[in-house]
């Protein structure tokens, strides 16, 4: 796997027509071409920044492409990065659950409802939450146009501390992200290393 960062300054963002995420899921896919027979492969999360900078981290089994605009720094993942038991983390999500009535699917509303639900799921993507360490916020929607069409995705931002019980569900969690709409910035589970001491303090 191969971590990325694309850095765009203010100029870079103005020649790119960067106004809402439809425009930085365009520029990122222009990173990763579709090629005959193959899938793109790759997660993103946007990270906004200052006036005069925006950093968006990648996630791709392949190398990007250079960009035409910003910059793009590459670093290709450890093998045993994967292999610890504990992990910091920080993930984007788009929150939504089925109806056992009408099968519609429905946004999940409410900071105590989000966070039942979020350590609810976890299990089923190779991991358990420590209920304690885990904080929401960004909890807002989305809105942007694509092919003529408004779009509306709510969105929860989860950061909290994490215990690996499926190494190989999470690995694929890694990979491949979580939850819905990860074409448009959700999902990518960004994680750093911790001891269990780190974990129970």
């Amino acid at each position: 796997m191969i971590a990325s960062v694309l850095v765009l300054s203010r100029a870079d963002c103005k020649a790119l027509r960067i106004t809402d995420t439809y425009s930085i899921h365009r520029v990122v896919y222009s990173l990763f071409p579709k090629k005959d027979g193959t899938t793109r492969e790759f997660l993103f999360a946007d990270r906004g920044g200052s006036f005069n900078e925006r950093t968006i981290l990648l996630l791709s089994e392949n190398e990007p492409e250079k960009p035409e605009y910003g910059e793009l720094r590459i670093k290709k993942i450890p093998e045993n990065f994967l292999q610890q038991d504990f992990y910091g983390f920080d993930v984007l999500v788009n929150p939504v659950r089925r109806d056992s009535k009408t099968g519609k699917i429905i946004p999940v509303r409410g900071m105590e409802a989000l966070k039942e639900w979020f350590i609810t799921k976890a299990p089923s993507y190779g991991f358990r939450v420590e209920s304690e360490s885990l904080s929401v916020s960004d909890t807002d929607v989305l809105k942007f146009n694509k092919d003529g069409q408004n779009v509306t995705l709510g969105k929860a931002r989860f950061i909290g501390k994490l215990e690996v019980i499926d190494r190989q569900r999470f690995i694929d969690t890694f990979k491949h992200g979580l939850g819905r709409a990860k074409g448009f910035g959700f999902g990518f589970l960004q994680i750093i290393p911790l001891k269990k001491a780190s974990v129970n303090a």
